[in-house]
């Protein structure tokens, strides 16, 4: 059966979406056979970072309510042949998402899958909690902001409450992904830091990912930045997060602030 995971946050904007589609093509690249899911009903912005979004006919809703198969509405990644999409709906609101309609597409996708990547709404709403709902594991992302993180603690409670495996007396995976980490603002204050997240949250850390221009580009073009330029230091921080998600036990690389040439000489004429 496959691994269901669930990519959430409790606040938007924090590189979610990225994230999903960042992770399921690195996943797909090592080999496995992986769906990624849009649970963002309303707004439905993964086929866009998945450069998808002009062959979408079918949705999830379409499929939830059985107007269409799911490989009627699953689309296949030209540039990856083991990575799929599920996407959502642009013109329905989360009403139309139903557990037992979830629950139907979801065991489906478990046939036919190694993982199952389900990208979430942000925050504690209907369209969060049938996302989680069935995750065996979950990749909880936050930006190193007080706001950011207070959110995501929020999302550790409904993880623990209200989940399937919950409810059952067992536990989800849980994993932290900090996304948009700069070390020079971290350095000045001007961010927390890496400890200071994980500190708060209390979770193992699935990895760092660092703000870069790399991101953006890969978005604009419609690529997954581990597609679009796997060599950056974002891909590799991605890259590196799906071996730990495979149980493999690797440090983490925290970025560290680069000092210049003038910086160095300056260093060494002042000691």
């Amino acid at each position: 059966m496959a691994k269901i995971v669930v990519v959430t946050s409790g606040k938007g904007g924090v590189g979610k979406t990225t994230t999903t589609a960042a992770l399921g093509a690195a996943l797909a690249r090592s080999g496995q056979n992986v769906a990624v899911v849009d649970f963002d009903v309303g707004l439905r912005n993964l086929d866009l970072i998945m450069g998808v979004e002009r062959r979408v006919v079918f949705d999830l809703i379409n499929v939830i309510q059985g107007e269409a198969t799911l490989t009627q509405a699953l689309i296949r990644d030209k540039r990856c042949e083991t990575l799929s999409i599920l996407p959502a709906s642009q013109t329905r609101d989360k009403d139309a998402l139903t557990a037992d309609g979830v629950a139907r597409v979801m065991q489906e996708l478990q046939e036919r899958f190694d993982w199952i990547l389900c990208d979430s709404p942000a925050g504690i709403e209907r369209g969060a909690q049938l996302a989680m709902h069935h995750a065996d594991h979950a990749v909880i992302v936050t930006n190193p902001e007080v706001s950011s993180v207070r959110d995501s603690d929020r999302i550790i409670g409904m993880l623990d409450s209200q989940t399937a495996r919950a409810k059952q007396g067992e536990t989800v995976e849980k994993h932290l992904l900090v996304t948009r980490y700069d070390p020079s603002r971290a350095a000045r204050g001007e961010m927390l830091s890496v400890e200071d997240v994980v500190g708060i949250l209390s979770l193992p850390l699935l990895g760092v990912v660092p703000e870069s221009e790399d991101v953006l580009k890969a978005s604009n073009v419609g690529a997954p930045v581990t597609l679009a330029s796997p060599e950056s230091a974002p891909a590799a921080a991605y890259f590196e997060a799906v071996e730990r998600l495979k149980g493999k036990d690797i440090p983490v690389n925290i970025p560290t602030e680069k000092r210049g040439l003038f910086d160095r000489i300056f260093k060494k004429r002042g000691s």
